[in-house]
């Protein structure tokens, strides 16, 4: 299954949305800490509503130690980026990938892209600066789970 992975989210909003795209979907999220506000459960229930006792969450108090829970996990970075050089349906992905969206203000930087296994970009008209990220995760995601086939199976509807 396919991870989803916040660096130092800015916007809590934006993290609450990402955390029940990834409820919906089964979708196991990283927090790369620091982030701009506290990301304690009760701030994310807040934004994440009910949805949070439906995710995993685990919080990464850095960028180097997720990177060592990475490397010991295994599993290759794919990173939303503006700066992609690939469009993200060309990526053949697995289901041990982790998809990373940076901050909303700033992205990531240098050395996370250089960590990255694969750099990803959705296609935009040009002239135009991005995506919400909330809406990069939710494209990259449903593209990763239908190349994976890790979309979750509801039970049939009784109509």
């Amino acid at each position: 299954m396919p991870r989803l992975a916040i660096y130092q989210p800015d916007i809590p909003q934006n993290t609450g949305t990402m955390l029940r795209l990834a409820a919906c979907l089964g979708v196991p999220v990283e927090i790369i800490e620091p982030a701009a506000f506290d990301v304690s459960d009760r701030n994310l229930r807040r934004s994440g509503m009910d949805y949070l006792n439906h995710v995993t969450i685990t919080r990464h108090m850095s960028w180097r130690t997720f990177e060592a829970w990475r490397q010991e996990a295994g599993g290759r970075l794919i990173l939303a980026t503006t700066k992609g050089a690939l469009a993200y349906t060309e990526l053949a992905y697995r289901p041990d990938d982790v998809i990373l969206v940076g901050r909303e203000s700033a992205g990531v930087p240098e050395e996370v892209h250089q960590a990255a296994d694969a750099r990803v970009a959705v296609p935009m008209q040009t002239g135009l600066r991005s995506l919400n990220v909330a809406v990069t995760a939710a494209m990259i995601l449903g593209e990763a789970l239908r190349q994976t086939n890790g979309f979750p199976h509801p039970a049939p509807s009784e109509t």
